[in-house]
């Protein structure tokens, strides 16, 4: 599941500035957030939206498959990927279409007893 920085670099450029994304390497694989909503993952250079409906409307003719063994399908991403325009309209009809991320709690100090 490795990624080129080069590749990441790519998409995320590729993306309008507006949809505020930030990506966060985890698991041998790559997370992209926009506006704190998990959107998409990049795996071995591909990138693989979250589906959701709108996404599903945007995209017409879907193409859908696991980012990794084990993992449920996302929307395929494929020449597409070099249409900035396209791209980032289907990256805001995707973050738009997700709940909020719900508040993380905070840890809990440990006490010496």
């Amino acid at each position: 599941m490795a990624n080129d920085s080069e590749f990441i670099d790519y998409v995320v450029d590729q993306i309008d500035p507006a949809c505020d994304v930030r990506y966060r390497h985890m698991f041998g694989g790559t997370t992209l957030y926009s506006h704190d909503k998990v959107v998409a993952l990049i795996c071995d250079n591909q990138l693989f939206i979250k589906p959701t409906a709108a996404g599903r409307l945007y995209i017409g003719d879907v193409v859908e498959a696991p980012p990794y063994e084990g993992a449920k399908n996302f929307f395929l991403v494929g020449d597409e990927i070099d249409d900035n325009e396209w791209l980032s309209k289907l990256v805001r009809a995707t973050e738009e279409a997700l709940p909020k991320p719900k508040p993380r709690k905070k840890k809990k100090k440990k006490t010496k007893e």
